[in-house]
Formats: structure tokens, sequence, C-alpha cells
């Protein structure tokens, strides 16, 4: 047998904070709980992405100011959502493996807010651009 499959679970894993704690859980949910991660990651990955092809729209127009600072909160949105996403995975993989109850999304509020503003913000700035034409 080979000096891996002898180590004890958790000691050669990286993160230690979140694999040198509690037992292992059913491999089902770790990989679930990776999904969710992932899904999250692809959506901020998703707004970074937006906020380029933005940016790259706006320099062929007159330069719009306002493109640009959508362009530049949706790759700032982006990346926050990114550093959620491993923040969520984290704190749900640790519950996990010491069996303790799945906290609740942080991020969850915030982005359900910023999409509804943002919304908003697009319908007015369209009005705006329709009314001075």
């Amino acid at each position: 047998m080979s000096e891996a499959a002898e180590a004890p679970q958790g000691e050669e894993r990286r993160p230690r904070s979140v694999y040198g704690v509690g037992t292992e859980p059913d491999a089902r949910f770790s990989l679930a709980n990776e999904r969710t991660a992932l899904a999250w990651l692809r959506t901020g990955l998703a707004l970074v992405a937006g906020g380029v092809a933005l940016t790259t729209l706006a320099s062929f127009g007159a330069g719009n100011m306002f493109l640009d600072l959508v362009a530049a909160l949706a790759c700032v949105g982006g990346g926050v959502l990114a550093l959620a996403a491993l923040s969520g995975w984290r704190r749900r993989e640790r519950a996990l493996r010491l069996g303790e109850p799945l906290p609740a999304p942080r991020i969850l509020p915030a982005l359900v807010v910023a999409v509804a503003l943002f919304a908003l913000l697009m319908v007015a700035y369209v009005i705006v651009q329709l009314v001075t034409g």
C-alpha cells in the first residue's frame, strides 16, 4: 500500500481549515456543494465577461461614461461573487464535515437587491435615452 493511501483523511487535502475538521461526509453532498460553488463562480465570470463586452461596445461609440460605469460595476460584482462562491463553499463544507446545519447563503440577499437595482437603473437609462433622443 502506498503512503498516500495510508495517510488519514484530511492531512493531505487543502485547505486544512476545511478538510482538517470533522469527518468525511457523503461524497454526494460534497459534490453538490462543489457544483453550487461552481455555479456561483460561472455567474461571476459571466458578469466579468459582460463588463468587458460592455466596455468594448462603449469604445465603438462616443465613449459613453455611463456604459463604462456599468461595465466596471459588473466586473467588480463578478469578482465579489467569485469570492462569495469560495466563502460559501468553505462554510458549507465545514458544516457538512462537522454535522452542523447548513448555513444560509450570505450573498444571495445582496445579489437580489443588486439585480433589482441594476434593472431599475437600466430602465431609467433607456427612458432617458428615448426622451433625449
